[in-house]
């Protein structure tokens, strides 16, 4: 089912329905910008989990392509529930931030993020669900290089792996992440394998409503509920196969000081909707 109406959609919910069983109320963001080449892969994806117990809201951060239409179409092909809203400012911080607010009004207990690029392993939700479960307040898991959108060179496969853990060691070391006013461990969390609480979301600020060129959101949004909760964990089970778009248009230190701390100042910054 794709909503695109507000009047469509189901009244927020205030707690107030005693029937409403207990337990995780689980929703999935997808910011989207100019993905229509590419949404319908990570649709296919999201259709094929184990757990499909949730509800997806795809974010249309002011696209000037086709990107709804693809939406709409791979939702014609599947039984996925899937609500479609609009960001207008254009901004990986901004469309997050609108989409995980949006599940939260509606419901959401907890929210898992991804990109329109990204393929979540089949075993996602599920492992999101026995994290929360457990009492997480923030998650995160590996993410991988995908092997299907072009033919993966033999060092691009592990790459990317290595440049997470290389920026997950720096971020460790690094003082703004370790200041006594913040409970547990640094997590380093990529925005497309990040899921959160809806009370530690709301309790923290959420993701700053920025453009990507601007913040590492998904790192603010670590250390903002780091300052509300200890309960900051890693999941080896969360996987994600992300694209190597980036990889290929930065190069391999261009990505390395990108991820570390913006160092690095290419004339496109924002690879999303770049095939």
């Amino acid at each position: 089912m794709v909503s695109r109406d507000p009047r469509d959609l189901p009244a927020a919910d205030d707690g107030s329905d005693e029937t409403e069983p207990a337990g995780i109320r689980l929703w999935v963001v997808v910011p989207a910008w100019n993905e229509e080449r590419g949404i319908g892969a990570t649709m296919s994806a999201l259709a094929a989990q184990r757990d499909r117990d949730f509800t997806l809201v795809v974010v249309d951060n002011a696209s000037t392509d086709a990107t709804v239409a693809e939406v709409e179409r791979a939702c014609a092909a599947s039984t996925l529930d899937v609500q479609v809203i609009t960001e207008p400012r254009k901004g990986t911080g901004a469309a997050a931030d609108t989409g995980v607010r949006h599940a939260i009004a509606h419901g959401a207990t907890h929210v898992l993020r991804t990109d329109a690029d990204t393929l979540p392993a089949p075993g996602w939700t599920a492992a999101a669900r026995r994290a929360f479960a457990g009492g997480a307040d923030l998650v995160t898991g590996p993410m991988r290089a995908r092997s299907d959108e072009v033919r993966l060179k033999v060092w691009e496969r592990a790459v990317l792996p290595a440049v997470i853990g290389v920026c997950q060691t720096f971020g460790r070391l690094r003082p703004s992440n370790r200041s006594p006013e913040l409970h547990g461990p640094y997590r380093m969390s990529p925005g497309c394998n990040l899921g959160v609480s809806a009370r530690a979301y709301v309790a923290s600020g959420g993701f700053p409503r920025t453009a990507i060129e601007e913040v590492h959101e998904d790192r603010e949004l670590v250390n903002r509920v780091r300052r509300v909760s200890g309960r900051v964990e890693l999941h080896r089970d969360l996987v994600v196969h992300a694209s190597v778009r980036r990889l290929r248009a930065y190069g391999l230190l261009g990505t390395l000081r990108w991820y570390l701390d913006h160092g690095h100042h290419p004339d496109v910054v924002d690879v999303r909707g770049l095939a």
